[in-house]
């Protein structure tokens, strides 16, 4: 993983993220995208493995929902946003087209 990928991911996780950890992840997926998706995903899991809303009686009340939306609103950014690493939704390289004109050396009268 190069500087420009890590730095795409730290934007997109939050600057606490352990870099070591997102580089064991791209070790095994091979792509930013990947990462970024397993990282959101267990996140919203663990949102959801708790209560979403706890409430005390006049103590306190506590609304994870807002969370999960955001979170949820993170992975749809994700598989929208342009990532440094170049491949597509395959694993593949993005298909370029070059084009090039072939011009003689001399020109012959």
């Amino acid at each position: 993983m190069d500087e420009f990928q890590r730095s795409w991911l730290l934007a997109q996780l939050g600057p606490d993220t352990d870099p070591a950890d997102l580089e064991r992840r791209f070790f095994r997926l091979r792509s930013v995208r990947a990462v970024a998706l397993e990282v959101l995903g267990e996140r919203r899991a663990k949102l959801l493995a708790d209560p979403l809303k706890v409430t005390v009686d006049g103590v306190v009340t506590m609304d994870l929902q807002e969370n999960l939306r955001g979170i949820e609103r993170q992975i749809e950014q994700a598989h929208k946003a342009a990532v440094p690493d170049g491949l597509d939704e395959d694993g593949e390289g993005e298909a370029t087209m070059a084009l090039t004109w072939l011009v003689p050396e001399r020109l012959y009268r």
